[in-house]
C-alpha cells in the first residue's frame, strides 16, 4: 500500500485529505508543519506528499527544498495544496521540485485526478 504524508497546519484540511486519501487506497500519515513533516520523512520516506504552503515553523517550500536534498528525498511525488494560486508561486513550487498543484478548496474528484496524472494511482 502506498503510503502518503499530508502537510498541513489546519487539522480539518488533515482530516478531509486522510478521509479521500484512505478510500483511495493510501496509507496516511499527518504533520501539522514542515517540521514535523521532515521528521516523518526521516522516520519512513513516503511515495507521496499532499503538501500546503503557509505553515507555522517551517513552510512548504522550506520543507520541500530541505526534502530533496535528503537521502531517498527526490522519490516521494509531492502535490502542492494551498490557496496561493498565483503564477508566480505555482513556479515557484515547481522549481523547488513540486510534481503537481492543486488549489484549495479541493474535493475528492480532484485529489483523484491530480494523483492520477502523476502516476500515483
Amino acid at each position: 500500500m502506498k503510503r502518503c504524508l499530508i502537510v498541513d497546519d489546519s487539522k480539518v484540511i488533515r482530516m478531509v485529505a486522510r478521509k479521500i486519501l484512505q478510500e483511495l487506497g493510501f496509507e496516511t500519515e499527518e504533520a501539522a508543519d514542515g517540521q514535523q513533516a521532515v521528521d516523518a520523512c526521516k522516520r519512513q520516506m513516503p511515495e507521496a506528499v499532499l503538501l500546503d504552503w503557509n505553515m507555522p515553523v517551517m513552510d512548504g517550500i522550506e520543507f520541500l527544498k530541505t526534502l530533496r536534498a535528503m537521502p531517498g528525498g527526490t522519490g516521494p511525488i509531492v502535490v502542492f495544496c494551498t490557496t496561493e494560486n498565483d503564477i508566480k508561486h505555482i513556479q515557484e513550487a515547481i522549481e523547488a521540485g513540486a510534481n503537481e498543484y492543486i488549489m484549495k478548496p479541493f474535493d475528492n474528484e480532484i485529489i483523484q485526478s491530480k494523483f492520477s496524472q502523476v502516476g500515483l494511482l
